[in-house]
């Protein structure tokens, strides 16, 4: 099988990392590399072989069948769109675009030169969160009751050369509830199916460098009567987690954090006063930890060589934007968010019902 011909552009402080899990990818090859400040294209080279580097995307076009678009937010758009007028299938890092009128207008695009267009989530392809997902599909659980996401990082003001970062701009769309908070609203979704009402509030309190919120907290509730929360800060100082994602069933505790899933389900009848069991079991452990690129770019190669629709295709993606927009104004005016009709099962219309 011809493998995949993939240019990356966009080639950040991240891109190293990621690209050493990527280039092991089966039926792919990493041709082009490209970003605005050559240095970066070619310490992303340097873990490559002999990729064409340039500081252009538009020359990359004869190299490619594909590309990795890992630019500004607000670059999203105009270079999503060059690259589909010229028929390259496109891997979208999240999120997808700023406004809900490009999205859309990349994804009738996209339908219309028949191309693959995916969203760069990597979350649902982690070997962890597959195997939690397995694990409450399976039914041996019960039902979800309540399902909570935290994460936690500090995102400085300024790059190493002290520059501001186009992060701590308005370039970024709006604050860490939709740059970051994609990822996991997304997920929600996955996990507990279509919601039905939320609510948002973000402070930029320890963050002051970013102009929306850096710090957010959201609930949701779900049609068939879970609950959902995502917390998360980019003004961490300190950080126990990382990230944890907690799974309370009817009949024990989920968690996956720092590399395993642990089973709590030793709990009695409360008593005031009486300290409560902490007991768990491990019941899957990772391999190795570190970056998971390589995962959703296998799918994504994948969908290219068969056809198939990727599981974060650009329609669902635009649905976890949709949520956030509505928890967005919801907030702006003191009200719930009303989130019927934006589930993943109504991914495939292009306007709301």
């Amino acid at each position: 099988m011809k493998k995949v011909r993939l240019g990356v552009v966009g080639c950040g402080k991240m891109m190293g990392n990621h690209l050493r899990g990527v280039k092991r990818v089966q039926g792919l090859e990493i041709t082009a590399v490209c970003d605005v400040k050559l240095e970066n294209a070619q310490a992303a080279a340097e873990v490559l072989d002999d990729p064409y580097i340039t500081t252009d995307y538009h020359t990359i076009l004869d190299y490619v069948d594909a590309v990795l678009i890992a630019v500004p937010h607000d670059l999203h758009y105009e270079c999503g769109m060059f690259f589909a007028t010229h028929g390259k299938h496109l891997l979208m890092e999240k999120p997808l675009c700023n406004s809900e009128q490009e999205c859309l207008n990349l994804i009738a695009l996209c339908d219309e030169k028949n191309l693959t267009f995916m969203c760069a989530y990597p979350v649902p392809f982690l070997p962890g969160i597959v195997k939690l997902k397995e694990l409450v599909d399976s039914g041996d659980y019960g039902r979800i009751i309540q399902m909570s996401i935290w994460t936690e990082q500090l995102v400085r003001s300024k790059n190493p050369d002290g520059m501001v970062g186009w992060g701590a701009t308005s370039r970024l769309g709006g604050g860490q509830f939709f740059s970051h908070g994609c990822h996991y609203v997304d997920l929600l979704m996955r996990f507990l199916g279509n919601p039905v009402s939320g609510a948002h509030f973000g402070t930029r309190v320890g963050t002051e460098w970013i102009i929306e919120e850096g710090t957010s907290v959201a609930s949701f509730k779900f049609e068939n009567g879970a609950i959902g929360y995502h917390g998360a800060t980019w003004g961490a100082r300190g950080t126990r987690f990382g990230s944890s994602y907690q799974i309370h069933t009817e009949k024990g505790l989920l968690e996956y954090t720092k590399g395993e899933i642990r089973l709590y389900n030793a709990m009695l009848d409360h008593v005031p006063g009486v300290e409560e069991r902490t007991s768990y079991s491990v019941i899957w452990k990772a391999d190795q930890t570190g970056v998971y690129t390589n995962y959703e770019v296998e799918h994504f190669i994948d969908c290219l060589n068969t056809g198939k629709r990727p599981i974060t295709d650009a329609r669902s993606a635009l649905q976890s934007l949709r949520v956030i927009w509505e928890m967005y104004n919801a907030e702006k005016n003191n009200v719930v968010a009303d989130l019927r009709g934006l589930g993943l099962d109504y991914a495939y219309d292009d306007i709301r019902k």
